[in-house]
Order: C-alpha cells, then sequence, then structure tokens
C-alpha cells in the first residue's frame, strides 16, 4: 500500500482493502432525541460520496458525529476510520488522525488572526505526526504560497478568524485551512450554502484539486450544483435519519427536479 506523503502512518491497522471510513448501524441521538437511526456507509480511498436530503434528516448529525463534536451521543453501532475505531477517539486525536469537518456555518474567533490560527493548527499536526515544526517565516511562506494557489485573499491570514467575513469568505478561508492541513478524509457539511457561484467555483476548485488516491470526501449538500465541480462516485439520500437509496450523480439531478417527498418516511 503507498503511505501518504504528508506523513500520516498506518500503524498496522491498515491493508489494501481496508476502507477509509466505515459505518454500521450508526444511531445518534441529540437532547434525548433520536436522530440517526441506522446508518450505513463505505467509502474507500479515493472516493467521493455526496449526501443529499431534506432539513431535518440527519445530515449535519452524521457530520457532526463522524467529527466527535460534544452533545451528540452514539447509542449503537460502529465507525471506523482507517481500521481504527473512530468513536473511540477525542475530537482532537480525530483531527489529528486527518478527519477534517468544515462547517456550513464557520464561527468567529475574536482576537485571533488568521496566520496564528493556521500556524497552530498545522503545528499540532506536525507534533502528533512526530515531524519538526515550522517557524514563523517556514509557515508563513507556506501559507502565502496556498493562498495564491487557491486565489485566497491573503488579508485573511492577518484578519481575525472569520470576523467580519461574508459567506464566501468564511468557506475560501476553509478551503484554506484544508490545503494547509491535508486532511485524509474531509467531510464538508453544506459547504456550498450561501455561496455565489464565484465562490463556490473557487471552494469547490480547491476542494477537487486535493482529490488523490488516499483521500476521501464526504460531500453534504442540498443542491446538486456543487457536485457539478466535485463530481461524486455515489450520491445517498439521508431521510429520517437513514440512507434510503444510493446511486450516482445522476440521482442528484433527478432529485433537483423531483424533490425529496418521495423518500419522506421511507426510513420507518
Amino acid at each position: 500500500m503507498t503511505t501518504m506523503k504528508t506523513g500520516f502512518e498506518t500503524k498496522g491497522q491498515e491493508t489494501e482493502t481496508t476502507p477509509l471510513l466505515a459505518v454500521s448501524n450508526l444511531h445518534a441521538t441529540v437532547g434525548g432525541r433520536e436522530i440517526l437511526k441506522g446508518i450505513d456507509l463505505v467509502i474507500r480511498p479515493g472516493e467521493v460520496h455526496a449526501v443529499m436530503g431534506p432539513n431535518g434528516a440527519g445530515k449535519s448529525t452524521l457530520s457532526y458525529v463522524l467529527a466527535g463534536r460534544n452533545g451528540y451521543e452514539v447509542t449503537a453501532g460502529s465507525v471506523f476510520y482507517r481500521g481504527l475505531d473512530l468513536l473511540a477517539m477525542n475530537t482532537e486525536e480525530r483531527a489529528c488522525q486527518g478527519v477534517f469537518l468544515a462547517f456550513q456555518s464557520p464561527v468567529e474567533i475574536a482576537g485571533v488572526t488568521g496566520v496564528n490560527f493556521l500556524k497552530t493548527a498545522v503545528n499540532a499536526m506536525h507534533r502528533f505526526r512526530g515531524e519538526a515544526e515550522l517557524d514563523a517565516m517556514q509557515f508563513l511562506k507556506l501559507a502565502r504560497r496556498k493562498t495564491k494557489e487557491l486565489g485566497v485573499d491573503e488579508d485573511m491570514l492577518r484578519r481575525a478568524v472569520n470576523s467580519g467575513f461574508s459567506g464566501g469568505e468564511k468557506k475560501r478561508y476553509e478551503a484554506l485551512q484544508m490545503a494547509l492541513l491535508e486532511p485524509r478524509l474531509m467531510i464538508l457539511d453544506e459547504t456550498d450554502s450561501g455561496l455565489d457561484i464565484d465562490a463556490l467555483r473557487v471552494v469547490a476548485g480547491a476542494v477537487d484539486r486535493m482529490r488523490c488516491p488516499e483521500r476521501g470526501f464526504l460531500v453534504i449538500t442540498h443542491h446538486q450544483r456543487i457536485l457539478d465541480y466535485i463530481v461524486p462516485d455515489q450520491v445517498h439520500v439521508l431521510a429520517d435519519g437513514k440512507i434510503v437509496q444510493t446511486g450516482d450523480k445522476t440521482l442528484a439531478i433527478e432529485l433537483e427536479r423531483t424533490g425529496y417527498a418521495q423518500f419522506v418516511g421511507q426510513a420507518a
């Protein structure tokens, strides 16, 4: 099996047939209410999977459970990431192992500049991998190169994280985070929400450039337009807490035309 150049070690848990992500019969509650009611999903290295569905179906809950967000309780099922028990890891370990969640509504962090936030995150990954940390000049050189590659305004590095950013700027900044952290599993929770065409092209283009045989993507979206830029291997319909249908990109196009009403109630 080819080892990633980003420094992630297999530690003996992976083989050539090991899925990047294997979710089996996943049930989860939020505030005592069951939201996920038996999710089954397998993403192999190099694959892009899209999850679509109506509001309240459990799409964001699935992303938060995978990322380890507090308040989301798994009551049954299993999740294995690169052969490791993902549910046994805390949020920080999941991130260091290469799981990245792009938020639907990225939060503002007042008083913390973009460059300091990103440098801290990148060096945390380096420490986890046993690699040398980057000094200020090394990181700034890297960050400037990535902003140029992505077409992202370098001014974002000097501003407080997401403070006063437009929706498009917040998503561009997350694209920059992805490019610098080089995750193995990228979970995009409605990244296309609120983006105009130009911003969508920048963000989707950044994601598409990161496609490689070692990475996998879970793209959660309401609309198929982002899938014009990030073409999925499979499209899943999530309704009432379960995946009720799977197909290729033509399924997403059909959903755009017909909506989700036909799937509501199928998970019962």
